[in-house]
């Protein structure tokens, strides 16, 4: 009798052994806003969060868990954890106990299998206190009695932290040289006359794809460039590639933009368009994105010219996506792919120093001769500008205006006309504003 009861008792336990989740690893990301936390776990896990005070800290208990990894350490200048502690809860279970510097907004997660991990529980501490953000500030320069902005450039090192992007055969991960090619293009850009860079992550750490957009935004960018290294299965493939936004792309974030206007507070070149009819917001977005769209062709022309000579560019003409970073329907976007990180020829290239900073230095003078061509009005490259327009064939007037941001009439003063009528070949100064 005695054994057919330890026989039931171990088969009522057997689904409990089976729940037993192994924790086989823990890694921490700093960002400029928030700490990451990822618990890589056999299976998905059943945890629960709760905070104390005084001290601050924060509580996470996984139940049914083991810890077969390591903890990791704690960097000294952790943005919000002082210490980490992970100890036994009864038999079956953990406590993870963080040490915090100020109070937090926690927020927890799972994510099933990918490519590159298992199952996974994240949790994410972001400050209480929001750093407010502001939209309008742009550095002026004063030139006689004009005050003159910079030419704002957001450069965007894709991938980060927890997504690594693509992996050369050597073990290169994108996200490292994108972000090493990504600061030094930083350092060029700030090194110009009438230029400021801004870096949309400057660290090894995860940033969603739209807080990326949402950052070029509130940095009020003239020009928006998202460095990638592409991969394929064949290593063969090689080339740098540029890319813009798909009309098709387009189309679809107008309509996402305009489903949730009622909800949200945006702008469109300044325009506030919570008190605007739906009519009005779909004209107002339709020319925001085709002078976005038109202003990314000609960035990216610019850029593709530089890079081919640098080397093999994988294709000869721009390419369109429906890539989501660059769906800004206010700021000209564009994605470089750098180089295939998948052939080996060039993730050597890609690692080397040397090559990193030949293609900023590409990016730089493509940069460079975009912003001379068309240089944002308010700034100081406008204003030392003398701009020119050969009229060419279908080409109109108020067009031409539209193009160079300034408006009929200016265009018209600056050059006598008295009417609009122009002719193919004729050459018009565009006015400085």
């Amino acid at each position: 009798m005695r054994k057919i009861t330890l026989l039931l008792l171990l088969l009522w336990n057997l689904p409990l052994l089976a729940q037993q989740v192994e924790i086989s690893g823990m890694r921490i990301w700093s960002a400029p806003d928030h700490v990451r936390l990822v618990f890589d776990t056999s299976s998905q896990l059943s945890h629960n969060l709760f905070q104390l005070k005084n001290p601050q800290r924060l509580v996470l208990d996984l139940n049914s868990a083991t810890l077969k990894g390591v903890v990791p350490k704690l960097e000294r200048n952790n943005l919000l954890i002082k210490r980490l502690r992970v100890a036994e809860r009864g038999k079956n279970s953990l406590r993870v106990v963080l040490d915090l510097k100020e109070a937090i907004r926690p927020k927890s997660f799972v994510l099933k299998p990918n490519d590159k991990y298992g199952h996974r529980l994240v949790l994410d501490l972001f400050q209480s206190k929001k750093v407010a953000v502001s939209r309008s500030h742009r550095p002026v320069k004063t030139v006689g009695d004009k005050k003159l902005r910079d030419i704002v450039v957001a450069i965007d090192a894709g991938h980060g932290g927890e997504d690594p992007g693509a992996k050369g055969h050597s073990g290169t991960y994108e996200k490292d040289v994108v972000l090493a090619i990504s600061r030094k293009l930083a350092a060029l850009v700030n090194k110009e006359p009438g230029m400021r860079a801004v870096l949309t992550r400057d660290g090894d750490y995860f940033l969603p794809l739209r807080k990326r957009m949402a950052k070029a935004r509130d940095a009020r960018a003239d020009l928006f460039i998202s460095i990638h290294a592409d991969a394929f299965r064949d290593a063969r493939v090689r080339g740098a590639s540029v890319y813009t936004l798909s009309r098709s792309g387009a189309t679809s974030e107008a309509a996402a933009f305009l489903a949730k206007k009622e909800n949200s507070s945006d702008m469109i070149g300044g325009v506030t368009l919570d008190d605007k009819d739906d009519v009005l917001v779909s004209v107002l977005l339709d020319l925001s994105q085709n002078a976005t769209l038109q202003a990314s062709s000609e960035a990216a022309g610019f850029l593709l010219k530089q890079l081919k000579k640098v080397g093999k560019t994988h294709k000869p003409r721009v390419q369109q996506a429906r890539f989501v970073v660059l769906k800004s329907p206010d700021v000209p976007s564009v994605l470089v792919e750098t180089a295939f990180i998948s052939n080996r020829q060039e993730e050597r290239r890609l690692k080397s120093n040397k090559h990193q900073t030949k293609m900023a230095r590409a990016l730089m003078q493509g940069i460079r001769n975009y912003f001379a061509y068309l240089p944002p009005p308010g700034t100081l490259l406008a204003a030392r500008a003398t701009r020119t327009h050969t009229i060419n064939a279908g080409e109109t007037l108020s067009a031409i205006a539209v193009r160079y941001q300034v408006s009929l009439n200016q265009l018209k003063r600056a050059n006598r006309l008295k009417g609009s009528n122009i002719r193919v070949g004729q050459v018009l100064d565009i006015p400085t504003i």
